[in-house]
Parts: C-alpha cells; structure tokens; sequence
C-alpha cells in the first residue's frame, strides 16, 4: 500500500490593515481555518507588535465575539473561545473586522481569501508581507500616534524628549521585520 502524503489544512490568506492611518500599516498572514479565536487574537497581537495589555473583539457580520465576561448576554457578544475562525467564517463570510483597545480603538479590517492548494511543508501560521510598525501601545488612538510622531521627529517640539523617554529611546515608524515576526510565530508565538 502507497503511503499517504499528509493531508494540507483548510487555509486562509488574511489581509490585515490597520484603519484610519495613512501611510497603511498591514500585515498579510496564513492561518488554518481550525485556528480558534483567542490564538488569532495571539496571533493579531504578535504581527503587529503589540503587547496584549487591553480588551479586544472579533465583528464578523453582525455577530461579535469577544473573551468571556459577565454581561455578554446582556450585549450579545459570544466567546470566542468556542469558536474558530473556518467555523466563523462559513463559506460566505470574506472580510471581518478585529478591535484592539477600545480606549484607542484601533480597529483593523481584515479580507479573507481561501488558500487553494497549502504547502504542507510548511509551518503554519506564516506571516508573509507587511509594511510599517503599529503604533505604541497607549498612544492615545490616531491622533495621539500622530502627535507621538511629530514630536518623536521634531527635536524642537515640547515633548520631544518625555515621548522617546516613555517609547524606550526610539521608534522607527516604517520597521517592520518579517523575519522576526515569523521567527516569533514558530518558536515564541505559543
């Protein structure tokens, strides 16, 4: 009897972009469609560079789901935890929308797009593009980012010195290193 090649997994590309920042921030990701809602809000974490220190969401359609808490049946919110993301998306369902922060509110419009034919070679998830850092956790949302910004790139400005004390000495807006983002998925991302 011939052996088996292992079975490739249902596989979605995902097209992350960060919302109302110009130049786009985004990340485009390979997920397993039996990934669970917690470890792709993990996983969001992680391809942005975030920290997982605020609440999150998941909106797909007009159903939420978020982590478990006590008035989610009161705001018709599901938990996550009991869903994954193949079991949420259907076969009809190509774009959602993940919430970091709801202080910040930075809210990320992700497009689905099945992957026909997986390389069951490789390791998965896999994050393959992206372009510039997400900003800072706790910067304020879009306006406190842009004026993080300019005062992190005016040696002039008022708080010039008091924001690259508090972002750690520097920040690159335009990093992004693939590299590490997928050296972080497969041996640090659990």
């Amino acid at each position: 009897m011939p052996a088996r090649k292992r079975a490739a997994p249902k596989l979605y590309e995902l097209y992350v972009e960060l919302e109302d920042i110009k130049p786009l921030i985004w990340r485009r990701i390979l997920v397993p469609g039996s990934i669970k809602l917690p470890k792709l809000h993990d996983l969001l974490q992680l391809v942005m560079g975030w920290s997982d220190s605020h609440l999150h969401s998941f909106e797909f359609g007009k159903k939420t789901f978020s982590p478990a808490h006590d008035d989610m049946d009161d705001l018709n919110i599901l938990d996550e935890r009991k869903y994954t993301l193949g079991g949420v998306l259907g076969e009809s369902v190509r774009e959602f929308v993940y919430e970091y922060d709801f202080g910040d509110s930075w809210r990320h419009r992700i497009k689905v797009k099945p992957v026909p034919q997986p390389n069951t070679d490789w390791f998965y998830p896999l994050c393959i593009a992206g372009e510039r850092a997400a900003p800072p956790d706790d910067v304020g949302g879009v306006m406190g980012y842009l004026e993080f910004l300019s005062a992190i790139q005016d040696p002039k400005h008022g708080e010039h010195d008091s924001m690259l004390a508090w972002i750690g000495g520097a920040f690159d807006p335009e990093g992004f290193d693939l590299n590490a983002i997928n050296r972080a998925l497969r041996y640090g991302g659990d």
